[in-house]
């Protein structure tokens, strides 16, 4: 069953964000846009490349009300301790949710049972907690935090304007469809 237009589900977690522990849960990120964005494992190889890529972007996001949350198995003091140690994680500014319950990982329907960890899961919650957009990788293959990006973008415009829909590769500012009967068998 897909999650799409479903409401995220009831959590209470523990992030490493800015040198400090904070608390996150499903009602605190409602509000806003989130981007839940869920990695196997701290400590590993993939992981480091597709967190710096969206630490790069995240002014960007930002600038569009988007908060991100990176989520993974680990607890919230590895988060830290891997700061501490990685020029690539140093550099995020974002939270990193410690689920090693595997509560939230769950939740989004990312846990792999048998490993204890979760997904390349990526999740794009509106303000009202509801999932607009979710996206899932094998563990070998990385993401790409411009496309996600792009589709943010693109999931805030027809938000805003419901009665439009973004065709492929639609970048802000390019012309947007209106579906009628008229367009039926005519693009």
């Amino acid at each position: 069953m897909s999650l799409i237009n479903t409401e995220i589900k009831p959590f209470n977690a523990t992030a490493f964000k800015g040198g400090e522990f904070i608390d996150v849960s499903d009602e605190s990120v409602k509000g806003a846009w989130s981007i839940f964005f869920f990695y196997p494992a701290d400590f590993t190889f993939v992981c480091p490349t597709e967190l710096g890529d969206l630490a790069d972007l995240y002014p960007e996001f930002q600038k569009l009300g988007v908060e991100v949350y990176g989520v993974s198995t680990d607890s919230h003091f590895t988060h830290k301790a891997w700061h501490d140690n990685s020029e690539t994680i140093n550099k995020i500014t974002y939270a990193l949710i410690g689920d090693p319950t595997g509560t939230i990982t769950r939740n989004f329907d990312v846990y792999i049972e048998s490993d204890g960890m979760a997904d390349r899961g990526t999740f794009v919650v509106d303000p009202q907690g509801t999932i607009q957009i979710v996206e899932v990788n094998a563990g070998n293959i990385g993401r790409n935090a411009a496309e996600l990006l792009r589709k943010v973008k693109a999931a805030q415009y027809v938000a805003a304007h419901p009665n439009e829909v973004c065709p492929a590769k639609w970048e802000e500012g390019d012309s947007t469809l209106a579906p009628s009967l008229d367009l039926v068998g005519k693009i």
